[in-house]
């Protein structure tokens, strides 16, 4: 949340040449409600449920840069099944950044709290550890929008042109 998924997603999938894919968008598609009516109406378990169909889906894309909710990586299996098909980036900024660039938007369901910025440091302290699992980490605090869409596709061209990966030019740059 906060950190540039969506502005870096759509700038990396034009450098690439991939098409961009919301995993939130989908969701929203899907249940024909907005994220916010998912967790007011039926609560974050069935918004995770959400995820885990979408990610399961996800496996059949190809160049395609895949966009997902700060949470979604948090259930292992998501983050398993992401990195059989994709290079995981964590695009990660500090919680005053975060609070910052967020603090004016109402779709937010998580941050409806009485002290947001306290639940900003609680959520990334509770996901670090998966955060800390994906195979790119990049500050966007220091980094412009296309800063850090050209330093994902040059992490993604260095994987796709190692040995050890092939060259099929098929896989998917997530984050």
């Amino acid at each position: 949340m906060g950190t540039g998924k969506t502005s870096v997603g759509h700038t990396l999938a034009a450098l690439l040449h991939f098409r961009m894919v919301d995993t939130d968008e989908l969701i929203e598609v899907r249940a024909g409600r907005r994220i916010s009516a998912i967790f007011a109406q039926d609560g974050e378990a069935r918004f995770r449920e959400y995820e885990r169909q979408v990610v399961h889906e996800l496996c059949r894309y190809r160049r395609t840069v895949i966009s997902t909710g700060g949470g979604l990586v948090t259930d292992p299996t998501n983050m398993a099944s992401l990195k059989t098909h994709a290079l995981v980036v964590c695009l990660w900024a500090s919680p005053e950044a975060i609070w910052e660039r967020v603090r004016h938007q109402s779709h937010r369901p998580l941050l409806h709290t009485p002290d947001p910025q306290a639940r900003i440091r609680d959520l990334l302290a509770e996901r670090e550890g998966a955060y800390r699992e994906a195979d790119v980490l990049l500050n966007t605090e220091v980094r412009s929008v296309r800063e850090a869409a050209q330093q994902v596709a040059y992490q993604f061209h260095l994987v796709q042109n190692s040995p050890s990966h092939g060259e099929n030019g098929d896989s998917n740059a997530g984050h």
